[in-house]
């Protein structure tokens, strides 16, 4: 008899860790445990494991984050570190976000699953991301500079008689369609740099691509000068 009573006793504690485990997965939408679990996934993501990011996914699903949430920081993860590395992956996390939708739960998972794994695996930039937030400081601290005056629109005659948009250089017109010499920034502002490609996947190329065009600028400028 006492050995019966025992063995209800394990079996009831058995039951009761096994809820409380239950339970402990479980977790509330803006919670600790929630916003570490994401962070992890998004640092899986960027850290380029698609094993760690596949397992804190099954994770977040397991403790009963809504998989639409997880699909809208994908389309986050696929803007701030994947960038124009891979402009694909943005297109991706969007289209796995729609199938996710038209299918649902078990299986529109397997979409977001897909997404992840290629956003995992693909190339990385920040690139965009740092611009941004440093220009966006830079416009704060500058203040509001007036447009040129061969940038500024003209839909009428009164606009047109005050030069707005006078020797304003069509680029489509020009050699290369590229009007190198001319400046985009208001008069007198030194031209800062904000977006510095990185040299990974697609970005290999935008840097190619902008080096040329400075040295196409430099070129002209001097020929301006001399």
């Amino acid at each position: 008899m006492a050995a019966t009573k025992e063995r209800r006793a394990e079996i009831g504690d058995e039951w009761l860790l096994k809820v409380l485990g239950e339970r402990m997965r479980r977790y509330d939408k803006g919670g600790e445990q929630f916003y570490d679990t994401i962070s992890a996934l998004h640092k899986s993501v960027r850290g380029s494991d698609p094993d760690a990011t596949l397992y804190w996914f099954a994770r977040m699903l397991d403790g009963g984050a809504d998989p639409r949430y997880i699909a809208r920081r994908m389309i986050r993860m696929a803007i701030e570190d994947v960038g124009l590395a891979d402009p694909r992956a943005l297109r991706l996390a969007l289209d796995a976000s729609e199938v996710y939708e038209r299918l649902g739960t078990p299986e529109g998972e397997l979409a977001l699953a897909e997404c992840l794994v290629y956003l995992a695996v693909a190339p990385k930039s920040n690139a965009v991301y740092n611009a941004y937030n440093q220009v966006r400081a830079f416009v704060r601290k500058d203040g509001t500079r007036p447009v040129p005056l061969h940038l500024r629109n003209a839909p009428t005659k009164l606009m047109k008689d005050l030069d707005y948009g006078r020797d304003y250089r069509y680029a489509h017109d020009e050699e290369g369609g590229f009007a190198a010499g001319e400046s985009y920034f208001p008069d007198g502002m030194k031209a800062p740099r904000f977006y510095s490609p990185v040299e990974r996947g697609l970005e290999i190329r935008i840097r190619e691509k902008l080096a040329d065009l400075a040295a196409r600028n430099a070129a002209a400028r001097e020929r301006e000068r001399g």
